[in-house]
């Protein structure tokens, strides 16, 4: 159950939830594959890429999130037998402050700011952070970055960070929502801090789980998209929203 009016505050992960990053990939990969002459299905480069980000977050957690990137395209290259291209690897890696926002997103977030802070809660570097909040237009109390706390998510160093900059402006832990795509990345840990929970299944219709990897985990509201998140709060009345 969702309660919206006891919430001060919405904490978000960006990339997957705000951020379209599976479109923004695509959008740089599907020219290589020409280039190359592979019919790779798009599904299974986002599946490639969920393992090995996994694999570098979990045994490099203090490497930027660029240099990140650009290993994991050395890693896809190598999962598909082809020919390293180091120009490749670096518009890769760059590439992440270029994937915009979903069609709902930016609305979306102008809607709730009205009622909450917002603050995000994001797996990247702080430069490539600033080229995308660019992008979603809307001001934030504050943001932790993976620079910022030197972790990746599901870690729970950027849910300690925030846990610890709104109780010092006299937030409780129990006036917080959580806002994300990942189970994994985000749900999960968000539960197990006490956290309440929106899930937002930006895959919905979709076979696999694409860019993040799957996870068990029950959240207090699950919606498709942000927009729906946005109807369920104003048709909130004096009820609660079950999820």
């Amino acid at each position: 159950m969702v309660d919206f009016d006891k919430y001060q505050v919405l904490t978000f992960d960006c990339y997957g939830t705000l951020i379209d990053w599976e479109t923004g990939i695509s959008r740089i990969v599907s020219p290589w594959l020409g280039e190359m002459g592979e019919d790779v299905p798009m599904d299974l480069i986002l599946s490639a890429f969920a393992l090995h980000q996994a694999k570098h977050q979990a045994v490099r957690p203090t490497l930027l999130y660029t240099e990140l990137l650009r290993r994991v395209w050395v890693d896809i290259e190598g999962s598909f037998g082809w020919k390293p291209n180091a120009e490749r690897a670096e518009a890769f890696a760059y590439g992440a402050g270029e994937w915009g926002p979903f069609e709902d997103s930016v609305e979306s977030l102008r809607y709730l700011s009205k009622f909450y802070k917002l603050v995000i809660l994001s797996n990247v570097d702080n430069p490539t952070l600033k080229r995308t909040l660019v992008k979603l237009e809307v001001p934030f109390e504050f943001t932790v970055t993976a620079e910022d706390v030197n972790c990746y998510k599901p870690g729970h160093p950027h849910f300690e960070r925030a846990l610890e900059l709104l109780n010092e402006r006299g937030i409780d832990k129990s006036a917080i929502l959580h806002v994300a795509q990942s189970k994994h990345h985000d749900i999960k840990p968000g539960q197990e801090l006490g956290l309440s929970t929106v899930w937002v299944n930006r895959r919905f219709g979709k076979k696999g789980t694409g860019a993040t990897l799957s996870t068990e985990a029950e959240p207090d509201l699950a919606v498709n998209t942000m927009a729906e998140l946005v109807a369920h709060h104003k048709a909130r009345g004096s009820a609660s929203v079950a999820g």
